[in-house]
């Protein structure tokens, strides 16, 4: 199986970010993150990626006989090469993308489905707006959006970038 293809599924996309941010969670702790997912859909989405490579065991205790099994995400996990998305075909993209999107509707729903929501002071919103993901100079510093080999440092120089333009864009 592909990485893309691993990852990029709607069930297993929201396990792995029910992980994001270096958290170890066992099956059960998951279930509790998605409720909506049948348990058994869940337990083998799990194994799928921990067979796959994207989730590695950080421990492993026994429970009244049972060997209770606490995962992280394994380095790299939750991305996909770009030699893998160079040779997927236009199909496969469609039904990664799709993947994503889904994905995205169903942590939305979930966090809708909150006694109390708060969208500002929740960090929370939408909008579409166009990011042109050019060097340019940015409230006096260089804002430089190329390929990088440091994920962090891209998602810092991303995450720049997109404050300078929603800036620009509400004045």
């Amino acid at each position: 199986m592909k990485r893309a293809d691993l990852i990029l599924h709607p069930v297993r996309l929201r396990i792995i970010l029910a992980f994001s941010g270096g958290r170890r969670l066992t099956p059960q702790q998951v279930a509790g993150a998605l409720p909506d997912v049948p348990q058994a859909t869940l337990y083998r989405q799990i194994e799928r990626l921990f067979r796959g490579g994207a989730l590695a065991i950080a421990a492993e205790r026994r429970v009244r006989g049972a060997v209770e099994r606490t995962y992280v995400l394994a380095e790299g996990a939750s991305s996909v090469s770009p030699e893998d998305l160079a040779k997927s075909s236009r199909d496969d993209h469609l039904g990664y993308f799709t993947a994503f999107a889904a994905g995205l509707i169903a942590q939305f729903e979930q966090y809708l489905e909150r006694p109390e929501i708060d969208f500002l002071k929740d960090g929370v919103g939408y909008r579409e707006a166009v990011l042109n993901l050019i060097k340019r100079k940015a409230a006096g510093r260089r804002i430089d959006v190329a390929p990088s080999e440091e994920p962090a440092q891209a998602d810092d120089d991303l995450t720049a970038a997109l404050e300078a333009s929603l800036s620009s864009a509400g004045r």
